[in-house]
């Protein structure tokens, strides 16, 4: 994901330690926004298709358990109460998940080669949309195409609100996890810039923003997604990373203050087409690989910024003052 924005973080393996100035590590506020910020591109980056040795040399170097639990201890730090006890324990579990990936780098991925981490990615995920755990938020609660280019057109919005687009050297979809969270690390990474340069009123915009795509978005989908990981990954570094992503979102919904009403597995019901008696359809985006066939326009945006002026949600959470 790029941004033409003056906040972006294009490389992750640059982006995983985000310099701090001493005006930042002024503010509890930046503190949190900013270890948020890491802890979303973290799991942003292990969910990809691994295309080089970077994030294999990045795991067994130590440094990615390392970055987990640096954010976790700067964000209980800065914490300051918000989230409530909720959140305090979820931080805790989360250190002890970053402790089973050292086991496993240990026990198992110190001697992969690249080679290795790509066969356990095809294990898990495989080469094409797997049904069984698929990393894709249109595949959840949306049992018509239709509904599922509803949902692909309100995440497009948001990213167009905020001036960013997908990277070309990403071959993934706007709905893929990690692209979501890449999303959300943008958006944590901008409100500490916001909160150093920009001002209140900017800031709650961003922090609006935050709590919209959590509770409406990956805060729906994810739980139910890192449970189907689990089973199928069963044990591995991936497993672990679906119990790392569980406990984080479970966090981030008492840290933002929303409930979002999560699928349960009644719900996932990968999308099916009927078409009305005698009308046929053809869709070229499938000729590419694709399932949807989309118009991105200026609607998705439009929404986005119409909702927001509609009303304040009434949850709590942290506010736009550093």
């Amino acid at each position: 994901m790029t941004s033409k924005q003056p906040v972006q973080t294009n490389s992750p393996a640059v982006a995983a330690v985000i310099p701090t100035s001493p005006a930042i590590k002024d503010s509890p506020a930046v503190e949190r926004a900013l270890s948020r910020s890491k802890l979303y591109l973290l799991v942003s980056w292990s969910l990809l298709y691994p295309e080089d040795d970077e994030f294999l040399d990045y795991v067994q170097c130590g440094e990615f358990v390392e970055d987990g639990r640096a954010a976790i201890d700067a964000l209980d730090q800065a914490l300051d109460g918000i989230g409530g006890e909720r959140a305090k324990q979820k931080l805790v579990l989360l250190r002890k998940q970053f402790d089973q990936i050292e086991k496993v780098v240990a026990s198992e991925c110190v001697n992969w080669q690249l080679s290795d981490l790509q066969a356990e990615h095809r294990r898990v995920f495989s080469n094409v949309i797997t049904l069984d755990c698929p990393p894709y938020e249109t595949l959840f609660g949306n049992d018509h195409v239709f509904a599922q280019s509803q949902v692909m057109g309100d995440i497009a919005g948001f990213y167009r609100a905020f001036g960013v687009e997908l990277s070309k050297d990403i071959h993934e979809r706007l709905d893929h996890l990690s692209v979501e969270f890449e999303f959300m690390h943008f958006l944590a990474y901008k409100e500490s810039y916001s909160r150093c340069h920009d001002g209140a009123d900017k800031t709650q915009i961003v922090l609006d923003a935050q709590k919209k795509f959590v509770k409406n978005h990956i805060g729906r989908w994810v739980p139910l997604f890192c449970r189907m990981l689990v089973k199928k990954a069963a044990s591995g570094l991936y497993k672990h990373v679906a119990d790392v992503m569980a406990e984080w979102m479970d966090f981030e919904a008492a840290f933002l203050g929303v409930i979002p009403q999560p699928y349960s597995e009644t719900d996932y019901r990968p999308a099916t087409f009927n078409s009305p008696e005698g009308q046929t359809y053809e869709c070229g985006a499938q000729d590419q690989g694709n399932e949807l066939s989309l118009l991105l326009n200026e609607v998705g945006a439009e929404s986005f910024l119409d909702k927001k002026d509609q009303g304040k949600d009434k949850e709590e959470g942290p506010v736009g003052t550093a």
